[in-house]
Formats: structure tokens, C-alpha cells, sequence
């Protein structure tokens, strides 16, 4: 008598959790300048703490950063693709760098999106794997230094390949900055590099579980 065939179906793998993370949106960016309009930035003559405004401006410029650093930890563990994390990315500068109507928070902002510029093509130059090995940067900090009053531009790619190598796994750029007594706008780029390496240490474990939002 043949053997009765079993009823039970075999078990199909399941398939991978879909990730559900919101990405940096125009109401983030939105509440933080609500935020800032409100802010002091006159502060106290009497007391040596920075205004209110301009540690807000710093958690601001704090809060791009990370967003945008944890596109790329998201594209490094694997969670969203090569063309999802340049898509993003180029989703959270169009919103950061747009022109703001004319007005005092504005002119505020404005020096921070300067900043920005740093971030936004370090993380394009990395995605595309266009980043120097990490024993170029001291080399590049001179050579940025060298041509900025002369060539902005040049100095900005420089400055964008040093963070793409920080985001690669590169040190820099504290203690650069830290050389200079007349800060240009070069080094303004440099600190940005130094937020981006703390954004990445931060993140070292960052990975975000499906169905989570942050």
C-alpha cells in the first residue's frame, strides 16, 4: 500500500520585512525655522552663554547631519539601495538648500546652507566611491587652504573629498580647525567634515529595524 502523502505544506521562507523609516521631510525642516524665528539671538551682555538662537542654529545643523548620515548607514547595512540613497540624499538638499524669503532668520540660515554644501557632495562623492585614501587628507587640508581665496569652487571639492574619505573611515577635522586663529570660509567647511566623522561615530550601530520610525 502506498504511503499516504503528507498534508502539510512545506514552510516558504519568509520574505524580508519591508523597512518603514520616515526620511527627513520638509515639516522637519519647517518647524525648525518656526523655531529659530522665535529664538533670541541677542542674548545676555551680562552672561557668557552662546544666545539661544545659535544653539539652536548648532542642533539645527546637528539634526541635518545625522539624517543625512543615516542614509548612508541605512545604504551600508544593506537597507536601501545605491539608488534609493542618492535619490534621498538628493531629496533632503533640495530641501535644505532651498532660497528662503528675505528676513533675519533667513540671512542666519543662510551661512548655515553655505556650510552645507560640504555635507551634501561629501555623501554624492562617497556614493559614487569618488573618495582619496585617508592619508590624503592631511595634504588636502593644505591644499584647500592654499587655493580658497582664489578658486571657492576647487576649495569646496577639496573640502567635499575629505568628507567623503571621513565618511569612508578617514580621521579629520578638529584639529585643523583648532590651527587656524583666522577661520575662513574653508574651515567653516572643515567643522562640517568634524560633525559629519561625530555623525558617523554616533551611528556606528545604527541600523533601523522594519516598522520602526524615527
Amino acid at each position: 500500500m502506498a504511503a499516504k502523502k503528507s498534508s502539510k505544506k512545506t514552510a516558504e521562507p519568509e520574505a524580508p520585512a519591508k523597512l518603514f523609516y520616515i526620511f527627513y521631510n520638509q515639516e522637519r525642516w519647517d518647524n525648525w525655522l518656526n523655531t529659530l524665528a522665535e529664538a533670541d539671538f541677542a542674548g545676555d551682555d551680562d552672561s557668557e552663554e552662546m544666545p539661544e538662537g545659535y544653539r539652536i542654529l548648532d542642533g539645527f545643523s546637528d539634526d541635518i547631519t545625522l539624517a543625512t548620515i543615516k542614509i548612508i548607514r541605512l545604504y551600508q547595512n544593506g537597507r536601501i539601495s545605491l539608488e534609493d540613497a542618492r535619490t534621498k540624499l538628493r531629496g533632503v538638499e533640495e530641501i535644505v538648500m532651498e532660497e528662503l524669503p528675505e528676513s533675519e532668520v533667513a540671512e542666519i540660515v543662510g551661512s548655515m546652507q553655505v556650510s552645507m554644501l560640504v555635507l551634501f557632495a561629501a555623501g554624492q562623492k562617497y556614493l559614487e566611491e569618488a573618495y582619496p585614501p585617508s592619508e590624503e587628507v592631511k595634504n588636502l587640508v593644505k591644499e584647500g587652504r592654499k587655493v580658497f581665496e582664489k578658486d571657492p569652487e576647487k576649495a569646496l571639492d577639496i573640502a567635499s573629498s575629505i568628507g567623503a574619505a571621513v565618511i569612508n573611515g578617514a580621521s579629520c577635522c578638529g584639529k585643523y580647525v583648532k590651527d587656524t586663529d583666522e577661520p575662513t570660509l574653508f574651515d567653516e567647511w572643515l567643522v562640517e567634515v568634524e560633525r559629519i566623522a561625530d555623525a558617523m561615530k554616533s551611528l556606528k550601530n545604527f541600523d533601523e529595524e522594519a516598522g520602526e520610525a524615527q
